[in-house]
């Protein structure tokens, strides 16, 4: 069995993912900034799932972190790395305020990338190990109002790529996981962040129709279990592929990208009901 990390395991998808794979007799660190969260959860499982505390926006924290783990394992470090971490920022483009851009980066690719570092450095000197990146769809297909969420997806994605490459040699694979649309809270919380970054924008007026689009895909969502399976396969398997679209039909989702640009945007214009108020 493998020793493994999961960041933003306090809820959703990464909690999910962190005791099914502690069930399966991983060794499991599930990491979090809520202190409560990771307390219930250590208590809810037990071993072989332990936590630690871990804002991954933190260096200090991830410094602490490594350490942990590198006293937890006699040096020797993860086998397997899953940066699940994020949140979306929704909002019109220009009316996403710079503070809360960058915010979005720290977390969703800054963050990411200094976990990675820290924790891929005794991979590389073992010559073995898995990193797994939680992008989603959306990091292959934008939609308004979400770009500024979607753009922080499309970076992983190329940046994944790129790892993949360039850790093969050292036998560390890396594998994305591209969930659709999938009830978790992240769909409240980023709703929250579209009224907050549309509020007195020429955009205030579309937040409704917005709001509306979203609650469909929500009713049409996918359970978190489907990602669950994915993560699992790409912790586990002999050959982890490069990507896991989870489910994965909503791959279908992909033949935008064959179509014209404007096609796709007078579709989407006539989806959101999209008008300049």
């Amino acid at each position: 069995m493998s020793v493994v990390l999961i960041t933003g395991a306090t809820s959703g998808i990464g909690r999910a993912t962190a005791i099914a794979l502690a069930r399966r007799g991983h060794e499991v660190f599930a990491t979090g900034r809520d202190a409560v969260a990771l307390l219930a959860l250590a208590e809810e499982i037990g071993p072989p799932l332990r936590t630690l505390a871990l804002d991954v926006t933190d260096p200090d924290s991830v410094r602490r972190a490594v350490a942990a783990v590198d006293e937890a394992t006699g040096g020797r470090g993860l086998d397997a790395l899953i940066n699940n971490a994020g949140y979306g920022q929704l909002g019109p483009v220009l009316a996403v305020p710079d503070h809360a851009v960058r915010a979005q980066y720290a977390t969703n690719v800054f963050g990411l990338l200094d976990v990675t570092r820290a924790f891929s450095a005794a991979m590389i000197a073992r010559r073995s190990g898995r990193i797994v990146n939680v992008s989603s769809l959306a990091g292959r297909v934008t939609t308004p109002f979400m770009g500024v969420y979607t753009s922080t997806k499309f970076a992983l994605e190329s940046l994944s790529d790129a790892m993949r490459v360039e850790l093969a040699p050292f036998g560390v694979h890396v594998s994305l996981v591209e969930p659709g649309y999938i009830r978790t809270a992240f769909a409240g919380t980023a709703k929250g962040t579209l009224a907050t970054a549309s509020a007195g924008t020429p955009w205030a007026h579309l937040g409704g129709r917005v709001d509306d689009v979203m609650a469909r895909f929500d009713a049409a969502g996918a359970e978190p279990e489907v990602v669950v399976r994915a993560m699992i396969a790409a912790v586990e398997s002999p050959s982890p592929r490069a990507r896991y679209i989870a489910p994965w039909w909503a791959g279908a989702s992909l033949v935008v990208n064959l179509l014209p640009s404007w096609l796709t945007d007078a579709i989407v214009v006539r989806a959101m009901g999209l008008t300049a108020g």
